[in-house]
This record gives structure tokens, C-alpha cells and sequence, in this order.
């Protein structure tokens, strides 16, 4: 990835992760959610809804500088720790809260199902990395933590296609399940085709105790 996208991408999720703790640490639950979607809004269980977002927090802040090949080669240790959170708490604990937050999901069962795919995805995307890793497959790791944050950024890309439907007048019943699918689905596809594509399938083993 070129600096400037990187760059970019880093301030984004630096940027969504700070609102998350601003908008759910320090304000009242629900005071940035838009009117039509307070009501379901306000039925999730306060404790799942919290760590999903505090998770995923973790998440956003921690996936940029796991691709950072510097860090990675002079501090490798932390690296791994830093990768155990990222996927242990910011995705293992994020994807299953998210996965039944999805069950409540403003906008019916189309935006449901896509919240649900999209949790489902991140965890076993996660899985796939850290059992590379595992296994000291370097490169088929890299490529399930590609895919990964791919996902992982779709809390950014959620918050692109947000304001920019509702500023084309689109009702948000009809929006918000767009873009259950629009946030991570494009994501994906992105990843696979320019940055996946370029990276060799395989990568001869190396002993490794760490993920990330």
C-alpha cells in the first residue's frame, strides 16, 4: 500500500475510534443515533452493545501498525502482543457481540442478515490469520489479516455511506440496509484484487508464538 493510502486509512480508524469512545464513553447511550433508529436502538443489552464497540475500538486502533513491516521486523514482540489483542479482544470479543447485536439490527432482515455476515466474516477471518500464524505460515497470514481489517474498517466505511445516502434523500429505513452490505462487502472485494492478488499464496514456515 502506497504511504498516502496508508496514511489515510490510519487516520480514519484512528479518528472512528476516538468518536466511538467519545459518542459511547461520554455521552448518554443513543445520543448520536439517528432519530429513526433510536427506538431498536435502545432494545439491544447495554452490555453486548458496549463491547461490541469498545472491542472494535481496540480493533481499529491497533489493525494500521500490524501492517507496518518496520514494527514488525524491530519489535517483534510487540507486534505479537499487540496482534493477541487485536484478534483475541478487538475481533474475537468485538465479532461475537457484533454478531448479536446484528440480531436486533435497525432495518429488518436484510440489514440483519448483513451485520450477521459481516460478523461472522471478521471472526473467521481472525481465526484463519491466527492459525496461520500458528502454523508459521507468514504469508497466509498476512493475506486472512488483510481480509481482516478489510472488515474491520467497515466501522469507517459505514460512516462514509451514512451521510452521503441520507444527504441523496434516501429514507434511512431504506439506506441502513444498503448499507449493512455496502460497509464491508466492497471492503473485501478491494482487499482480494489489490492487495492479495500481489502477495504469494505461501510462504515456506517459521516457528512463531505469536498472531498479529
Amino acid at each position: 500500500m502506497r504511504r498516502t493510502g496508508f496514511v489515510t486509512l490510519t487516520i480514519l480508524s484512528l479518528g472512528v475510534a476516538g468518536y466511538a469512545l467519545v459518542a459511547y464513553g461520554l455521552l448518554p447511550l443513543g445520543a448520536v443515533v439517528h432519530p429513526d433508529m433510536r427506538p431498536t436502538f435502545e432494545a439491544h443489552s447495554r452490555l453486548t452493545l458496549y463491547v461490541h464497540v469498545f472491542a472494535a475500538a481496540l480493533a481499529l486502533a491497533l489493525g494500521p501498525f500490524q501492517f507496518v513491516a518496520r514494527l514488525r521486523s524491530r519489535l517483534p514482540a510487540l507486534h505479537r502482543g499487540s496482534g493477541r489483542l487485536y484478534l483475541g479482544v478487538g475481533v474475537g470479543l468485538g465479532g461475537l457481540a457484533g454478531l448479536v447485536v446484528a440480531f436486533n439490527a435497525f432495518g429488518g432482515p436484510v440489514a440483519r442478515v448483513g451485520f450477521a455476515c459481516l460478523a461472522v466474516s471478521w471472526l473467521v477471518t481472525g481465526f484463519n490469520a491466527y492459525r496461520a500464524i500458528r502454523a508459521g505460515d507468514v504469508a497466509l497470514h498476512r493475506r486472512w489479516m488483510v481480509r481482516n481489517f478489510a472488515l474491520t474498517l467497515a466501522a469507517v466505511t459505514l460512516r462514509l455511506w451514512l451521510p452521503g445516502l441520507v444527504a441523496l434523500g434516501i429514507p434511512m429505513d431504506v439506506a441502513y440496509p444498503l448499507i449493512a452490505w455496502l460497509c464491508w462487502v466492497p471492503n473485501l472485494i478491494l482487499a482480494e484484487r489489490l492487495f492479495n492478488r500481489r502477495e504469494p499464496l505461501r510462504a515456506r514456515p517459521t516457528p512463531a508464538s505469536g498472531s498479529g
